[in-house]
């Protein structure tokens, strides 16, 4: 699924089943607890917390999937293409980012 597609099938899912968007303001609080709950499976995987009870069942695909549907609603709801977002994104990295990494000798070791 390319990104506009994915864009059109969360707008149709949404004028389908969800009645309307949440607005941005809401839609930003439910990001952000998004994130948070990718946070907290992150850490404990990766990081040094240990998972309690009941939440070793948690997924990592489901919850970057969350991110990614609410990030998918504020780009429609706003009226962000982004696909055409992400290759203006790449651009921008790319040509300030160009050497900056390969030189970093904290990357480097």
């Amino acid at each position: 699924m390319t990104l506009a597609e994915a864009q059109e099938t969360i707008d149709q899912w949404i004028k389908k089943h969800g009645v309307r968007y949440f607005n941005e303001l809401t839609n930003m609080a439910i990001l952000t607890e998004e994130v948070g709950e990718l946070a907290r499976i992150v850490s404990r995987t990766y990081g040094e917390q240990s998972f309690k009870p009941g939440e070793e069942k948690e997924s990592m695909a489901d919850e970057l999937a969350d991110v990614l549907w609410v990030l998918i609603c504020l780009a429609n709801q706003t009226g962000v293409d982004l696909t055409q977002a992400l290759h203006a994104n790449i651009q921008k990295k790319t040509s300030r980012d160009q050497q900056r990494h390969q030189q970093n000798p904290k990357l480097n070791s």
